[in-house]
């Protein structure tokens, strides 16, 4: 099967590499700028998939390959479609998980092909979850390679259940004000979800603050 590869993540760096070691694929072409989009009309591959492309594609392009564009999503399907799906589980109780689905002319919004569910934890950071989201994501593709090559079809998702966010949201959600109140989950369960190292997300007054959390393994620290 001839195909093309999109974007780079680290689930897209496993992915790239245990297509390339397959007898049953041609890899013709990695793609990781949009003004590249157009190699995909050229070769006209027979399936393109998508690991952390940061673009919207084409309407145009979308068409070209006969089996479709599949696309590895870091989110259960139809929760937090867009942008940072491993921050918001972590702050309005939406379930964590993964998703292969077909690309379409919305922001994650196409058929489901297989989707998992992965744990929360209450230790959990950003950074936690997405380290998780990221292995699971290619476990889920890995799984699921024999219908992709079929082209099955994937399920429709019920998009009035579930959520979606812009990159936007977390620029308001990351400034915080040091006059609002909280409950201290409240607070905490923010702080992880914005903990993101080496990274800073969250701030007050300017400053970037990240919260440090761990399981409590043994004996209690001796003072």
């Amino acid at each position: 099967m001839d195909l093309v590869f999109l974007g780079m993540n680290p689930a897209g760096e496993k992915t790239l590499e245990w297509l390339k070691e397959r007898e049953d694929v041609e890899l013709l072409v990695s793609i990781k700028e949009k003004k590249n989009l157009g190699l995909i009309e050229e070769e006209r591959p027979e399936l393109v998939i998508s690991s952390g492309f940061e673009h919207k594609v084409p309407k145009e392009i979308l068409e070209v390959p006969e089996k479709g564009v599949v696309n590895l999503h870091p989110s259960f399907l139809p929760f937090n479609r867009g942008a940072h799906p491993y921050v918001w589980p972590l702050i309005d109780g939406t379930p964590a998980g993964v998703s292969i689905h077909y690309m379409n002319e919305g922001i994650d919004e196409g058929p489901v092909i297989s989707r998992r569910k992965v744990e929360k934890k209450e230790t959990d950071t950003a950074k936690d979850l997405y380290d998780r989201l990221q292995h699971e994501m290619f476990q889920l593709f890995k799984d699921s390679w024999r219908d992709i090559k079929k082209g099955v079809e994937g399920s429709e998702q019920d998009l009035a259940k579930g959520t979606v966010h812009k990159s936007s949201d977390l620029d308001d959600l990351a400034s915080i004000n040091p006059n609002e109140e909280f409950k201290a989950k409240e607070l905490v369960d923010l702080l992880r979800a914005l903990s993101f190292p080496p990274h800073g997300m969250a701030s007050i007054d300017g400053k970037f603050l990240e919260l440090n959390v761990r399981e409590n393994v043994g004996d209690e620290p001796k003072h």
